[in-house]
C-alpha cells in the first residue's frame, strides 16, 4: 500500500508517465481540481509522505488516518466517474483495512471515552 502511494507520487512529481486522455465526467472533475493550482501538489505530497511512513513502518496509524479520506475519494471516483480503476481502488481499500486492523490496539486507545 505504501509503495503504491510512493510510486504514484513519484510519477506525478517527476512527470514520468503521461496520463491517458480522459473524457466525460472524470475529465471535468480532474480539470476542476487542477484549476485550483495547488490541489494535486498537496495531494501527491501527502501521499508521498504517508506512503513513505507506511513503507518504513513509522507512525503507521497516523499515516492511515491521513490517507483514509484520500483512499475513500479514490474509491468514490472509480465508482461514480471512471470504473476502469475500480479493481485497484478496491484492493487499496482492502489493504488499508487490513493494515488498520493489524494496528487495532493503537486505534482502540483513540476510541475510548
Amino acid at each position: 500500500m505504501g509503495l503504491l502511494f510512493v510510486f504514484g507520487a513519484a510519477v506525478y512529481f517527476f512527470d514520468l508517465v503521461q496520463p491517458p486522455p480522459m473524457e466525460g465526467p472524470i475529465k471535468s472533475f480532474t480539470e476542476g481540481l487542477a484549476a485550483s493550482g495547488y490541489f494535486f501538489t498537496l495531494l501527491k505530497g501527502t501521499e508521498l509522505i504517508c506512503g513513505a511512513l507506511l513503507v518504513i513502518g513509522r507512525f503507521v496509524p497516523l499515516a492511515l488516518i491521513v490517507l483514509a479520506p484520500i483512499v475513500l475519494n479514490i474509491l468514490m471516483v472509480h465508482i461514480f466517474l471512471d470504473r476502469s480503476g475500480l479493481p485497484v481502488a478496491i484492493i487499496l481499500v482492502l489493504a488499508g483495512i487490513f493494515v488498520a486492523y493489524s494496528y487495532r490496539e493503537r486505534y482502540s486507545e483513540l476510541l475510548r471515552p
